[in-house]
């Protein structure tokens, strides 16, 4: 049972990082009307900012695909799980200091906060559970012989 919560968690960061990839495809002005909607003021059309939305959103979307692999195959990435959770719950802590810092409206950056807080945390309690899963088969051939 742990085991699968760990990797809903682990599908669900992969969900919320890979939700960049919008940033990736969207023409400009439609990604404005999102990022307008997700509480940005004015955005001018500038090249570079469009740019650096390009480049932030493949890098989250990389991410993404980094953590559904992990989801699809823990077994197999069993040595960076404890690192992935550490980074989810220091990526946390920065969303949760500037977005407190800047002042921002609560939508969105408490569920971001809150959300890589939970799941860093989660992940990092349930790291072990790979290795357990794992010897299972091994632990019943034992055991019948």
């Amino acid at each position: 049972m742990k085991y699968r919560f760990l990797r809903l968690l682990l599908f669900f960061s992969a969900l919320a990082w890979g939700v960049s990839v919008f940033g990736v495809v969207l023409p400009w002005s439609s990604a404005t009307v999102v990022l307008n909607k997700l509480g940005a003021e004015s955005i001018p059309n500038d090249p570079m900012l469009n740019y650096w939305l390009r480049m932030a959103s493949g890098a989250f979307t990389g991410v993404g695909i980094f953590f559904l692999a992990v989801a699809l195959r823990p077994d197999k990435f069993t040595n960076v799980i404890g690192i992935v959770a550490i980074l989810m719950f220091a990526e946390g802590l920065v969303l949760l200091f500037y977005g407190l810092k800047l002042n921002l409206s609560p939508f969105p950056f408490y569920c971001d906060s809150i959300f890589c807080l939970i799941a860093g945390t989660g992940i990092w309690l349930l790291r072990h559970d790979v290795e357990l899963k794992r010897q299972q088969p091994q632990i019943r051939s034992a055991l019948s012989q």
